[in-house]
């Protein structure tokens, strides 16, 4: 446990942080911010900014907490007209911390300069402009706005792009890994079967870069041959599209869509195989989710998955293929007794690694300036 002592106060007589999101709809960055200004409470004074205006996520936030969501002005391709405006509003509200999130808060970043406040700007991942290769001109800036500030990363693949590609000193850089709160998953007791057809599930935002598609079309493959149904948590822009191709591909009846949902943990316990078909991902807190229910997972060989699974799961890693992914997915639904050992396996990593106490110690140094607790 840590102590969550109140930081030193500033001037105003608050300690205050303003988080930049291009977006506060849920995702892995707005569950993680959830979780931590839960834990933390009125320790600390949120300023929440989500630059796309949608606040799906504050649904997630304890009731009692002192965090606001102002609504601001962000015009696109408009990077220095922005960042103009946006300092003068960091002026106006004068925080003691300012956190910006992914690529998409940059001018935040850039109208922090020179550093008229601490700052800590977290890389959770890229999009699908990202997906294959870094933008130049997005490194050169990053390379000049975040050396000034803290960068922090939760996965080693990140802190090697930050270091090595960006350029940025490594004393600034830092690794902090995501964590759940263990205790909500339940794993299904060893040798309890499940009732009627196997279970693949997933959790994913529905969005391009999650390609569900090849879910969906290497679903049906395995479909073909055997009796199963796939369940997917999650909603976006991408779920028209794919409920088309699951009516085009003949599978409807066996897929559920079950859109954004609150109960996860229960849901996770219900799936006999956990699936990520990502063409891109860092370090996706679905798996470590999974992980902790204890499933096996079947997943694109991604950004720091291969490290965060099990060394018995790690067979299960494929290229971005549905051919690939087929095929692996018959093959653990068809060997009950290795399901279980995987999924054993992934949660004692989940418990070693994953803990939710580690990222809440990091966090807390970051966010008072103690530091205590980092990984560098």
């Amino acid at each position: 446990m840590i102590e969550t002592r109140r930081p030193a106060e500033s001037s105003s007589g608050q300690h205050t942080v303003v988080h930049v999101f291009p977006t506060f709809a849920v995702g892995g960055a707005q569950v993680r911010f959830a979780a931590l200004a839960n834990r933390f409470g009125r320790a600390f004074r949120h300023i929440v900014v989500a630059l796309d205006g949608e606040t799906g996520c504050r649904e997630r936030l304890n009731p009692d907490l002192d965090v606001s969501f102002p609504a601001i002005d962000a015009p696109k391709n408009a990077m220095l007209a922005n960042a103009w405006r946006f300092r003068r509003q960091l002026k106006a509200w004068a925080p003691d911390v300012l956190v910006t999130y992914n690529w998409g808060a940059i001018e935040f970043a850039i109208a922090n300069l020179p550093g008229m406040v601490r700052h800590l700007h977290v890389v959770d991942g890229f999009g699908p402009e990202e997906r294959e290769t870094q933008l130049q001109r997005r490194v050169l800036i990053r390379r000049m706005v975040l050396r000034r500030g803290i960068v922090v990363v939760p996965s080693r693949t990140l802190e090697r792009i930050a270091t090595e590609i960006w350029k940025l000193p490594r004393g600034i850089v830092r690794y902090v890994p995501n964590g759940v709160d263990l205790g909500r998953f339940v794993p299904r007791p060893p040798g309890s079967a499940s009732v009627g057809p196997l279970t693949i599930g997933t959790v994913a935002a529905l969005r391009a870069e999650k390609n569900l598609g090849r879910l969906l079309r290497a679903f049906a493959e395995v479909a073909r041959d055997r009796p199963a149904r796939l369940e997917i948590v999650g909603d976006g822009a991408e779920r028209a599209g794919l409920e088309a191709l699951a009516a085009e591909l003949g599978i409807a009846g066996l897929v559920d869509f079950l859109g954004h949902r609150d109960d996860t943990p229960g849901l996770y316990t219900g799936f006999d195989v956990f699936a990520l078909t990502s063409d891109t991902e860092q370090m996706p807190l679905s798996v470590i989710e999974a992980m902790a229910a204890g499933l096996p997972i079947v997943a694109t060989d991604v950004g720091d998955v291969r490290a965060m699974v099990s060394e018995r799961n790690t067979d299960c890693l494929v290229p971005k293929d549905d051919a690939a992914m087929a095929a692996m997915l018959a093959r653990v639904l068809d060997d009950p007794a290795e399901r279980m050992a995987m999924g054993r396996a992934n949660r004692e990593k989940a418990e070693r690694d994953f803990a939710q106490e580690g990222m809440f110690s990091a966090w807390w140094g970051l966010l008072s300036g103690e530091e205590g607790g980092i990984s560098r």
